[in-house]
């Protein structure tokens, strides 16, 4: 008897066992995002078509992106993108994947601006680190007058940084630097708000990582010395100088630096250490101090 037709629906009942059975935490999600990507849809419209049949061609696009996604590509690389802050952004090998916990740091950003009442024409952000973009486009979709600066040491991330600015319509407000944290920016240069989500992974933490992380995204966006701390322990007193009076500072950290990282700022004789805001899970995630008074 001849076996069962290949439909979109029998597709995603395969793969999405596949892709358990080889690790995936999310299989039937990961399963549908490829699946969309290689039909050339949205996702959402998948669960129209489960009796449609599948192609030969889809099937044969579909096979090598699952098999690839089996082997530990990460699914934002084989697709090109991940959605963050309800955008859609452009992420490459070159790049850190997007997580949600980062989005702690934009919620952070935007309360602070308002609360500071310095929302109108010229506010100041600058983007330590930009990686694809994220916070520094995010920034520039929602705080229309505000002026941004993308930082970052990696020239491929800049590009990746500067076509998701183009896509989201903000080229126009974002100011791209190549630098070593403060580095490449003009001296005089000050801003009412820093953000940054610099690497702090430590270097005993690396083995320990998942196989679609360690393998797959770049070490340097990730692994910051023996404490995790190589890289926040240079942004810190280099971000003070950098603060307006009164300026705010922002960085993503793991929890398990957060009191290592609240010593620096407390050290740091020009900068006032403000609660740390803790995500979803209730982890310590978000870093906030105040330049000091004088």
């Amino acid at each position: 008897m001849p076996s069962d037709p290949w439909t979109i629906g029998r597709l995603l009942q395969w793969t999405t066992q596949y892709l358990g059975d080889h690790g995936s935490e999310s299989p039937r999600l990961e399963a549908e995002v490829l699946l969309a990507h290689a039909r050339g849809c949205k996702r959402i419209e998948l669960y129209t078509t489960f009796e449609e049949p599948a192609s030969d061609e889809l099937r044969q696009s579909f096979r090598g992106l699952v098999k690839r996604r089996a082997e530990g590509m990460p699914v934002a690389y084989l697709v090109g993108k991940r959605e963050f802050f309800s955008l859609e952004f452009e992420v490459t090998p070159g790049v850190l994947i997007p997580r949600p916990e980062t989005e702690h740091v934009v919620v952070a950003l935007f309360d602070a601006v308002k609360q500071s009442g310095r929302s109108g024409d010229g506010v100041r952000i600058a983007d330590i680190g930009t990686g694809s973009g994220i916070l520094a486009v995010t920034a520039a979709k929602r705080l229309t007058s505000a002026k941004i600066t993308a930082v970052d040491i990696s020239p491929a991330a800049l590009e990746v940084a500067r076509r998701n600015a183009v896509r989201h319509g903000v080229a126009d407000r974002i100011e791209f630097i190549q630098s070593d944290l403060f580095d490449g920016v003009p001296p005089d240069a000050v801003f009412d708000f820093l953000v940054s989500n610099p690497p702090y992974i430590a270097t005993s933490e690396w083995e320990q990582l998942p196989p679609d992380v360690k393998n797959y995204e770049p070490r340097t966006a990730l692994e910051a010395g023996p404490d995790g701390l190589a890289i926040i322990r240079r942004l810190i007193p280099s971000a003070a100088c950098r603060l307006s009076d009164p300026g705010e500072l922002f960085i993503e950290i793991s929890p398990m630096i957060a009191s290592p990282v609240e010593l620096l700022i407390r050290s740091t004789p020009e900068l006032e250490l403000q609660p740390t805001t803790p995500d979803l899970a209730s982890h310590l995630r978000v870093i906030h101090a105040r330049r000091r008074k004088p």
